[in-house]
């Protein structure tokens, strides 16, 4: 493993210890361990299962480091725009403190700021061992940044000590939603930025499966998960491999499906369960997005009337909002 920048000694509070010493930062112990600090605590039984599950997913990197990735590039860019043309980024310095608060493989913020991570001090967070697999990442790419093992909602860093947050589709794996944007938030200076995205509710059928097929995979392990997942993944697979349409006559209300033409794959993905599909994509990579949505026991999903009242709440200013079938898309601006 790559060391630490020193930068990140002053961020925690402390010289960070040799290789296996412990520390206390801000009042949470870490120990450090392949060049990471490490905190052990979590915050729930729920975050210990979803630190397992993203643990196994982000290491099979085979899974989305080809499709996965480019679909992920690009998907980024239309949610959030081109990081190195914003002129909000240029508000906060030269070497403004990012935080990817549960960055996973930094798989989205490698596609989304690889323009300007050199001149961005990075800090990746997760709770699980992919912090790993996004140090090897960064390493490859000849990168500097620095990473930590802890939980979103007991983080060893400062207030008001990060310029931006990066938090894309993290929140919502979390015990309360509401309750880790408020926790992210008191890390942000004033005038700081939020950049994050969560979960859209879906209709009365998605719901319930989405639900029904998560609580089955509880009691399995990650290995189980990923293959009991599999015939649902074919069939994702057949039914866009079909390329065919339906045309729904009318809104149905009593099951939120709206009037119109639509693909019989993209109708059972919105309106029966998720099945993803994307021509380009290998087996594997669309198992992994479908693994990705039912597998973590924790998964919220919520309305933008929600998303705004929380953002009022916490006084984050909202720049810039997207909404989607799929989720809601956020950056904000911390007042005051």
């Amino acid at each position: 493993m790559t060391a630490p920048p020193g930068w990140l000694g002053d961020l925690l509070g402390s010289p960070l210890p040799a290789e296996g010493g412990s520390m206390v930062a801000h009042g949470r112990p870490l120990t450090l361990i392949g060049g990471i600090p490490r905190a052990a605590e979590l915050h729930s039984a729920a975050q210990a299962q979803t630190r397992e599950t993203f643990g196994f997913k982000w290491a099979r990197r085979d899974t989305y480091e080809g499709g996965v990735a480019s679909h992920a590039a690009r998907w980024l860019a239309e949610k959030y725009g081109d990081p190195a043309a914003a002129a909000w980024l240029d508000e906060h310095g030269p070497a403004p403190l990012l935080l990817d608060a549960g960055c996973g493989a930094a798989l989205s913020a490698l596609a989304l700021f690889a323009p300007v991570l050199h001149r961005i001090r990075y800090l990746g967070v997760d709770v699980s061992t992919a912090v790993e697999v996004a140090a090897r990442r960064f390493a490859e790419r000849g990168l500097s940044a620095a990473f930590l093992q802890a939980d979103l909602m007991r983080l060893p860093l400062p207030p008001e000590s990060v310029d931006l947050i990066f938090s894309e589709g993290v929140l919502h794996h979390t015990d309360d939603t509401r309750a880790a944007l408020a926790a992210l938030t008191r890390h942000l200076k004033p005038g700081g930025r939020i950049l994050f995205y969560v979960y859209r509710r879906k209709g009365p059928i998605r719901e319930f499966t989405d639900d029904h097929v998560r609580a089955k995979l509880q009691a399995m392990t990650p290995e189980e998960a990923w293959a009991a997942l599999m015939p649902l993944t074919r069939l994702g697979r057949a039914l866009g491999e079909l390329d065919v349409e339906i045309e729904v006559p009318e809104t149905i209300d009593l099951l939120e499906i709206p009037a119109g033409r639509i693909s019989l794959q993209r109708f059972f993905y919105w309106h029966v369960c998720k099945a993803f599909h994307r021509p380009e994509m290998s087996l594997e990579e669309l198992n992994h997005i479908n693994f990705d949505w039912f597998a973590p026991r924790n998964a919220h999903r919520h309305t933008p009337e929600e998303v705004r009242g929380w953002c009022a709440a916490l006084g984050l200013a909202i720049e810039h909002e997207r909404i989607e079938e799929a989720g809601i898309t956020i950056r904000a601006k911390k007042v005051g």
